[in-house]
């Protein structure tokens, strides 16, 4: 049987739902698939466990509460890119923050971290609900099962911007775009050699590609002065995304795509 990926509907799963060669599902993803797909016995899915695996299974049974499959084929997927992007986004009005969820997972962000910064329109990652981080990890998840992704993109916890730049500093490379960047740009900071600090005897080793780049984005009204300074402190480097003064969103993806498509990843 042919493994035709691009033809069955995809479903995150947790692990233990799959059990040598059989599958069992349940709760949300079981009603998807018996009242709204109205898939029957016969039918075949791609179901996924965050590894990295697609499992083609084969529907043996469309219960009330559960539904159970076979695996027919087990193949590594392919979508995921080489390059880590994370996105630090400072908090938004909901909408747009969700915006950069989706379409940040469909081009492919690994990591999306929410930050705090002078100018957001929430002052406190307390401000952040449970039930916000719920809805937006089923965003993520219902667009990484629409793209095609074979892994889960992390989001996590709200941070404050002095934390994100700690955190961020520990990647091979670490930007900040800002409309007032007259000298580095975006493009230009890619195409260059990039100097990582070698574990070993605390040598330099010079390679041309990062492995993982994490990317500062500002709120609506931008990045202060004092935020700039401060991320440069940590090796933060701000860089221009061009002439034109971008929204939050569109900075937040411009960027990705960017980067991924420079490091060939798009």
């Amino acid at each position: 049987m042919p493994f035709c990926r691009l033809n069955m509907h995809r479903f995150f799963v947790l692990p233990s739902w799959i059990e040598d060669d059989t599958v069992t599902l349940s709760g949300s993803v079981a009603h998807q698939i018996r009242d709204v797909l109205r898939l029957q016995a016969g039918d075949c899915i791609v179901v996924l466990d965050d590894s990295g695996w697609e499992f083609q299974v084969e529907l043996t049974a469309v219960g009330h509460e559960r539904v159970s499959g076979t695996i027919q084929r087990k193949v590594l997927g392919q979508t995921e890119p080489r390059a880590k992007v994370t996105i630090y986004q400072s908090l938004l009005k909901s909408s747009r923050f969700e915006w950069i969820l989706q379409k940040g997972t469909e081009l492919g962000v690994v990591e999306f971290v929410p930050m705090v910064s002078d100018r957001c329109v929430i002052g406190s990652v307390d401000e952040v609900s449970q039930h916000r981080l719920e809805r937006w990890r089923r965003i993520i998840l219902e667009a990484a099962e629409q793209s095609h992704r074979a892994r889960l993109p992390r989001l996590h916890a709200p941070v404050l911007f002095q934390q994100a730049c700690e955190r961020a500093r520990r990647a091979d490379l670490a930007l900040l775009p800002w409309e007032e960047e007259r000298i580095m740009k975006l493009r230009a900071m890619l195409a260059q050699p990039y100097r990582i600090p070698s574990r070993v005897q605390g040598k330099t080793v010079v390679i041309r590609r990062p492995f993982s780049i994490h990317v500062l984005i500002g709120p609506e009204g931008g990045f202060s002065g004092r935020e700039v300074d401060q991320a440069r402190r940590y090796g933060i480097t701000p860089v221009s995304l061009g002439p034109r003064v971008l929204r939050a969103e569109t900075a937040a993806l411009a960027t990705a795509a960017v980067i991924l498509y420079q490091l060939e990843d798009m």
